[in-house]
């Protein structure tokens, strides 16, 4: 592994546990009274992770062209350590008893804005760092730390909390962050083709022909409302197997059972994923995403547990090896100087679509019952998911694009200009 690789690996290992300590941080410290003002209400602690999911929706197109625009480890660099202020704040405050909710969620805001401007940042960085064939081993790697630290993250902030305090979580959340923009923000780039004009109509025209190059590409879209169905159904399910399996499947264990059998199954999913002789990612991409609905129908027709949790098992085996592929097949195929608006619009889709299942499940199924939502999930999730194979770019295996090897297209800065295809293909890209 080569020392770029290493300090993209450290880097966002650091990240992605300072992002897993955040929720149970704060939900421990509203729903148990630390902050003043908290009622330790529920209402808090909506309020709250709202105010940071907000900003992340509405920026991150925003946080595209940014990508596409300033070099993307200065971009990660700012991003993270803005992340790291406003944790080290909440932290300083919660130590000194002074916090108020409204506090919190200015803070939590911040972070929003935060995240929104450095996710697409990462997936350019990586783009720009790691030579093509070393990607999809890279971001195999990166998922595999990624789902450790999600898991060791609220783990680590409940240990914390009982024994030192949530103030001391918030700071080694704000830590984690500075490390991950020390540890990333010096490495070095290629360059690729960016826009040196500024002003608010520049800012707009590259807004548009950020959404003009994710239109040319069908497999893209196609993809992208595919997963967020998925999400969407993630919703569903999160919120109604738990309900299901304490009711019929044997109690709170049962649960316990199927959730950790998904991050064990996620996990091995992600590190085969980069040892799969894949000719074809955006095949294993489809089929991935549309073993989600093995889970919701399981859960949907009442399966026994044994059933429930293999099926589980099996969806996250999907997802953990649909990340890698995914990420490598943008990388891939979208030329790096869009790559960061091309992204942000997969990131969005993905970002609204969850919380919107969370939100409504218990809604929907008070009016149909829980078997329905979750059998017509199974059916949209593998429909919208295998749509991708009808098209004739998801069995192609086409050479990278980039934006040094691909001489026949105009620059993207190049305003009302069309961009032209690699070779003959359709080019093909969270």
């Amino acid at each position: 592994m080569t020392q770029p690789m290493r300090r993209l690996l450290v880097g966002r290992t650091c990240a992605a546990l300072a992002t897993a300590l955040i929720p149970t941080t704060l939900t421990l410290a509203l729903l148990r009274g630390h902050a003043s003002g908290s009622t330790g209400s529920a209402g808090d602690l909506g309020l709250v992770l709202a105010c940071e999911l907000l900003p992340m929706l509405v920026l991150l197109p925003v946080a595209g062209v940014l990508a596409d625009r300033f070099p993307p480890q200065r971009v990660v660099l700012a991003a993270d350590l803005l992340r790291g202020a406003a944790q080290i704040a909440i932290g300083a405050e919660l130590l000194c008893g002074l916090v108020r909710v409204p506090d919190l969620a200015v803070l939590a805001a911040v972070t929003g804005a935060a995240i929104a401007f450095g996710t697409p940042a990462v997936r350019t960085l990586v783009a720009a760092t790691v030579d093509a064939d070393q990607r999809l081993r890279l971001n195999s790697r990166l998922d595999v730390a990624t789902g450790l630290a999600q898991t060791a993250g609220p783990a680590t902030a409940g240990g914390m909390m009982l024994m030192l305090g949530p103030g001391w979580s918030s700071l080694l959340t704000g830590a984690l962050f500075i490390g991950s923009a020390t540890t990333l923000g010096g490495l070095h780039t290629r360059r690729a083709t960016r826009p040196t004009d500024g002003g608010h109509a520049r800012f707009r025209a590259q807004l548009r022909e950020g959404w003009t190059e994710t239109r040319r590409h069908r497999w893209f879209l196609t993809n992208v409302l595919g997963h967020g169905v998925w999400h969407l159904a993630a919703g569903f399910l999160l919120t109604l197997g738990p309900l299901i399996a304490v009711r019929s499947m044997g109690g709170d264990g049962a649960w316990v059972l199927v959730a950790q059998l998904g991050t064990v199954g996620m996990l091995v999913g992600a590190f085969a994923a980069g040892r799969m002789p894949m000719r074809r990612p955006l095949v294993g991409v489809a089929v991935g995403a549309a073993v989600y609905a093995l889970p919701m129908a399981a859960f949907g027709l009442g399966l026994a547990l044994p059933w429930a949790a293999s099926a589980y098992f099996l969806a996250m085996f999907g997802l953990g090896v649909l990340s890698p592929l995914w990420e490598t097949a943008i990388q891939r195929r979208i030329p790096q100087e869009v790559l960061g608006r091309v992204g942000s619009f997969d990131t969005l889709i993905s970002f609204a679509a969850r919380p919107l299942g969370l939100a409504v499940a218990v809604p929907v199924a008070t009016l149909l019952g829980t078997s329905t939502p979750l059998l017509a999930g199974a059916v949209l999730v593998a429909a919208a998911n295998l749509a991708v194979l009808l098209l004739p770019e998801a069995w192609e295996h086409p050479e990278p694009v980039t934006a040094r090897s691909d001489a026949r297209r105009e620059p993207v800065a190049a305003a009302g200009q069309g961009h032209s295809e690699a070779g003959s293909r359709t080019a093909d890209g969270r």
